[in-house]
């Protein structure tokens, strides 16, 4: 991202500085509450032990893992990285149980919205499921924006709404326009049990990978916006529509945080390579790229959501594991870097969406 940034939150202000040192004034504490069980134990802090009873299914025998993630179809020779289990500094992780999920949730719907990255961790639960009853009845429809694979004998219903911002993309005379603003899909959210939200990935693709020909905001067109800057306007708009449409009481809502990538090295203090290479994870407890300017932006839109929504704080247990992308080990031809194996880390995210489930 080209430019400094400094971002002051005072007021609904995102300011473009010149300074060459980007400072990032805002409490991270805001939703720590919310991420900590009762018993006062924040999950997402921990470490990576290796576990020789992982991974928790076996890819060949689930039936839900598109080839872009399928990494030992396609031959990864190192098996490794499937044996990493996620381990909390002061408490332990309840095993993921499917039978219980699946009664615990009998007749719900839960829904991730978001891009591919909701589909990554949507693919690993329900194949974590599967594992537990890989007997059972189920349908599955998948379609480009709404897929459902339901579970028959409980009535449990695994949704994916693909929506890569979250806000509206149009098409106008000018081309396709996204909208800072406007959430009018949203109506394909309400009247589920459970809502997983995730956006950030596609915010950063520039030129011929982007999408869109304009933002817009306030009936304003832009030819491009500092990205940032308009990933906190939409992600503004995301929680009003949280605010405006979701009943606590029938609904709970979760942010998936930001999925880091691996594409350089320098991130781990190792300049020369990429994930490309790697079969371990970083095994330090400060990661030396620090905390993405993504999930400041996160921190901050959650911080003044008037409703409950829980952070799914999977960023620094995810920059530790540069050894658990595709690579070069899935259908794409070139280097990723950004998607997961399945098994793999996606299996970690569901087991602490799982834990902030039964707590």
């Amino acid at each position: 991202m080209s430019g400094a940034i400094k971002i002051v939150w005072g007021v609904d202000l995102l300011q473009i500085g010149k300074d060459s040192n980007l400072k990032a004034e805002i409490s991270l504490n805001a939703t720590s509450a919310s991420r900590k069980l009762a018993a006062g134990c924040n999950i997402f802090r921990g470490k990576w032990v290796y576990d020789a009873s992982y991974p928790l299914y076996d890819f060949s025998k689930c039936p839900f893992i598109d080839d872009e993630f399928n990494c030992q179809k396609y031959k990864r020779p190192d098996q490794t990285y499937l044996k990493y289990r996620w381990q909390p500094f002061s408490c332990n992780l309840p095993r993921f149980n499917g039978v219980t999920f699946l009664e615990r949730w009998r007749g719900k719907k839960i829904m991730f919205v978001g891009d591919s990255l909701s589909l990554n961790i949507w693919q690993s639960l329900s194949c974590m499921i599967h594992s537990w009853v890989p007997n059972a009845k189920t349908s599955i429809v998948r379609s480009e924006v709404l897929s459902e694979l339901t579970f028959l004998d409980y009535g449990v219903k695994l949704l994916l709404y693909r929506t890569p911002y979250l806000v509206d993309m149009e098409k106008q005379k000018v081309g396709l326009v996204l909208k800072l603003d406007s959430i009018q899909n949203g109506d394909a959210w309400l009247g589920m049990d459970v809502l997983i939200f995730n956006t950030w990935h596609w915010w950063t693709h520039t030129k011929s990978s982007q999408p869109w020909n304009y933002m817009e905001e306030g009936g304003k067109l832009y030819k491009d916006m500092n990205r940032l800057i308009a990933y906190y306007k939409g992600l503004t708009t995301w929680a009003r529509w949280v605010n405006r449409n979701v009943d606590p009481s029938k609904t709970k809502v979760f942010f998936q945080g930001i999925s880091p990538t691996h594409y350089e090295g320098k991130d781990w203090n190792e300049p020369r390579k990429s994930c490309s290479s790697e079969t371990q994870p970083f095994f330090g407890v400060k990661y030396p790229a620090g905390t993405p300017l993504s999930a400041i932006v996160v921190n901050k839109v959650l911080s003044r959501i008037k409703k409950p929504v829980y952070l799914l704080d999977i960023t620094l247990l995810s920059q530790y594991r540069k050894d658990a992308h595709p690579t070069y080990y899935s259908m794409h031809n070139g280097l990723d870097c950004s998607h997961w194996c399945l098994p793999g880390l996606p299996d970690t995210w569901n087991e602490l969406l799982y834990t902030a489930l039964i707590s």
